[in-house]
């Protein structure tokens, strides 16, 4: 997750203002390995740790008086990974053993750093120039998401990122999109073109045929206003597809 490293100093020292009660001195055994986990992503940045001990550093803001391994490795077998964990839901973080109020929190903290940086990125940016942080963007905020999540990008005429939206959000697999609320969005904001984005939690990116029809009727409503639809991304765990680069708008 490109951010991280930037993200952790947003917490204090937890040695100086723990977030739990403190019940006793911290082991010697534990403390030594926080500073040699420091020291190590000091020297070496995120590209020195995987993702477990990555998680390790964060949850030491959480939980100041114990040891950390154990719960980091139970979030990373739950959810795969260390994107996997910041994108849980608050309920699904709090059925973990060992994850309260103070977990969730910092976590979802994260995230939305996380976010926000990588839309800083693109706001404002020509599409074509940036499209590589603009895929980036579009993976970061969904390819992790447990539901389907409809987004629009608004473009002006120079093809310059105006504003990005949520539409909709649905099941794991269905989503609902109305043609007329999405061009009459684009009226509103004078968009030229639009962008249109939406991930599948299964993790494949291939359109359905549901998929296929929703974006020929969008791009009908566009098209009798003269807004232009650049293209339909849907977002997979690992990758996208480009209905206009696999001729299907």
């Amino acid at each position: 997750m490109s951010g991280f490293q930037d993200a952790l100093p947003l917490f204090g020292d937890p040695d100086e203002a723990p977030v739990q009660p403190v019940t006793g001195r911290l082991p010697s055994y534990i403390r030594d390995h926080r500073a040699r986990l420091r020291a190590r992503f000091r020297s070496g940045g995120a590209a020195a740790l995987p993702d477990y001990e990555l998680l390790e550093l964060l949850l030491f803001r959480s939980i100041a008086r114990q040891d950390v391994k154990p719960l980091a490795h139970r979030l990373i077998d739950r959810f795969g990974d260390l994107a996997g964990v910041l994108s849980a839901s608050p309920d699904h973080l709090a059925n973990i053993d060992g994850v309260g109020d103070a977990v969730i929190t910092d976590l979802k903290l994260v995230e939305a750093a996380t976010h926000r940086m990588a839309r800083g990125r693109v706001m404002q940016r020509h599409v074509v120039s940036s499209w590589a942080a603009l895929l980036d963007y579009c993976h970061t905020v969904m390819s992790h998401r447990e539901t389907e999540q409809f987004r629009i990008l608004f473009l002006d005429t120079r093809n310059t990122l105006i504003a990005d939206e949520a539409q909709a959000s649905g099941t794991i697999d269905h989503v609902p999109v109305y043609p007329r609320e999405v061009v009459k969005r684009a009226l509103e904001l004078n968009a030229a073109s639009i962008i249109l984005v939406h991930n599948h939690p299964s993790g494949d990116p291939t359109p359905s045929d549901a998929d296929i029809s929703m974006t020929k009727q969008i791009a009908a409503a566009a098209d009798a206003l003269r807004i232009t639809v650049h293209d339909h991304l849907i977002i997979g765990k690992s990758h996208e597809l480009s209905f206009r680069a696999e001729g299907l708008l």
